[in-house]
């Protein structure tokens, strides 16, 4: 799942870890050899 604005949180659901966009700049977050998750935003 691409990034799409500022302020969408995503987790990994492997080790936990969580972030927030501050900076919009394309492509997917991954984390532990997979995407991570949008949890809101």
């Amino acid at each position: 799942m691409a990034v799409e604005k500022v302020g969408e949180h995503y987790k990994c659901n492997v080790c936990g870890n969580e972030v927030t966009v501050t900076k919009v700049g394309g492509g997917e977050l991954v984390c532990c050899n997979q995407p991570m998750e949008k949890v809101s935003g």
